[in-house]
């Protein structure tokens, strides 16, 4: 009888790891930071028609990296679950907290049990209706969760994104100080990029019961001249 191959757990779950930290990587990097008026997103994306960055709710915001189709479909259940529960209860009581333990149940349940992971690194933002509202929720590809509270870097490189992030933030900073700040910690030193090569857009207490708004080409090149 021949004896089954045996593959310790600690190796199958630092192998899924690997693989699926790879595949982030080989994306491009988004940034989300706050300013005065709520939470700017930035992400390197020069594609006009995939969109990284996405509206779920009336003040909370959806972003991945990684493999588009995987957290494309996250993004869609996110937007069903919002819906159902603003149908069968309220408004109010939809929030990014609830919307981020979902998604970390299910990226845990896929990265544990399923063959492949998810190559995808997302985020749910809200926007409050005082800077103390505000909440920040990175999720990893094996269902970690991290509370954000300033700011938060996902894929690429983002260790060195967050470095050159931490150098330049400030609290209660305007918008296009925002947008110019997070441009130079994704282009880094060695690289320049232009207003076509960024999707833009934020969740800003301004904006009235929808908050979310995608800037055009135009506002973010007038940002990053300033």
């Amino acid at each position: 009888m021949n004896m089954p191959f045996y593959v310790a757990p600690e190796q199958v779950m630092k192998d899924r790891a690997d693989y699926a930290r790879k595949g982030i990587a080989r994306g491009r990097a988004l940034v989300a930071v706050r300013y005065v008026d709520g939470i700017a997103l930035v992400a390197e994306n020069p594609s006009n028609t995939l969109r990284k960055i996405s509206e779920i709710y009336d003040r909370i915001a959806f972003a991945g990296v990684g493999k588009y189709n995987e957290f494309d479909q996250l993004r869609v259940a996110g937007v069903r679950a919002a819906d159902l529960k603003g149908y069968q209860y309220s408004r109010d009581d939809v929030d990014a907290r609830s919307l981020a333990n979902n998604y970390a149940q299910i990226l845990g349940q896929i990265f544990t049990h399923e063959m492949k992971p998810m190559e995808v690194e997302i985020l749910v933002a809200e926007v409050g209706s005082t800077p103390d509202g505000d909440q920040l929720f990175h999720i990893l590809y094996d269902g970690t969760v991290m509370d954000e509270r300033r700011y938060t870097v996902l894929g690429g490189d983002a260790e060195a994104i967050g470095g050159r992030l931490k150098e330049s933030y400030a609290d209660d900073e305007a918008l296009p100080v925002v947008v110019r700040e997070a441009t130079k910690a994704l282009s880094g030193p060695d690289r320049t990029l232009a207003a076509t090569d960024l999707e833009v857009a934020v969740l800003s207490r301004t904006n009235g019961r929808r908050c979310f708004r995608r800037l055009t080409d135009a506002a973010v090149a007038e940002a990053l001249a300033g």
